[in-house]
């Protein structure tokens, strides 16, 4: 695995530099090992909550991937470290990934999301990607005494991607709990995922991205995002204070 990624620290949370060109490869080597392997998209939000967070925090630590998806967690990277690890879209990441399983011809459980959401996402998921088997799915918003019989259902079905949605209680942390009773694969949380597949919601475009401006977006879809910025001016203070101390 080291061949292809290389894994760092950034303020004692890891991130993996992940290349493009390594994409496939490092996917093939995680289907084919026939373990448990969580993925983790981490957006600034998360890499602050996985400082603070025990159980957060053992979720990504203890995950195959971790891959930045915020631009400042990359120039932080690269400003303590100097080494600048890949940024991806969410989108575009999960894109490939089912790109790749369906050229071998794999199977996906979706999890998540709402009842009409999830049947139209399944529904674009099968024509975008006809060799991929959706093995099954389940809305997100279950009822506690439905858990076990679901837990039980995706190890049968044993996907080789189980893709989690919002609307799971917990989100990401629902993974990291379960863990060790769902089956061997992959696993992935991508909140809206589900509503871009569906149309219900567009991506950012890529220039919009590649600036690091997707946030301007959701702020004109919820104006309180916009108190997000003492997020980035705490997470700088970080790392100027590490920076400092190290040297």
């Amino acid at each position: 695995m080291e061949k292809y990624c290389k894994r760092i620290e950034l303020l004692k949370v890891p991130l993996d530099i992940m290349p493009r060109e390594n994409f496939e490869e490092i996917i093939s080597k995680l289907l084919s090992e026939g373990k448990n392997h969580n993925i983790v998209l981490l957006s600034l939000g998360d890499f602050l909550r996985a400082r603070r967070q025990g159980e957060y925090r053992e979720y990504v630590q203890n995950a195959a991937l971790v891959i930045p998806i915020s631009r400042c967690l990359v120039r932080g990277a690269k400003f303590l470290t100097g080494q600048a690890p890949e940024r991806y879209m969410p989108f575009n990441f999960i894109i490939n990934l089912l790109t790749i399983l369906e050229r071998r011809e794999k199977t996906v459980y979706l999890l998540g999301g709402k009842v009409q959401v999830l049947g139209k996402a399944e529904k674009h998921i099968r024509e975008t990607f006809p060799k991929l088997r959706v093995v099954g799915r389940f809305p997100g918003a279950f009822k506690k005494q439905n858990e076990e019989g679901l837990i039980q259902t995706i190890r049968k079905t044993a996907p080789q991607l189980l893709l989690v949605n919002n609307g799971v209680r917990g989100g990401e942390r629902w993974i990291h709990r379960n863990s060790a009773r769902l089956s061997q694969g992959l696993r992935i949380w991508c909140s809206d995922i589900f509503d871009v597949f569906a149309e219900r919601r567009r991506r950012p475009s890529q220039v919009v991205f590649d600036y690091g401006l997707e946030w301007v977006g959701f702020c004109f879809k919820n104006p309180m995002r916009i108190f997000r910025v003492f997020r980035f001016i705490y997470y700088n203070i970080l790392l100027i204070v590490f920076k400092l101390n190290k040297n």
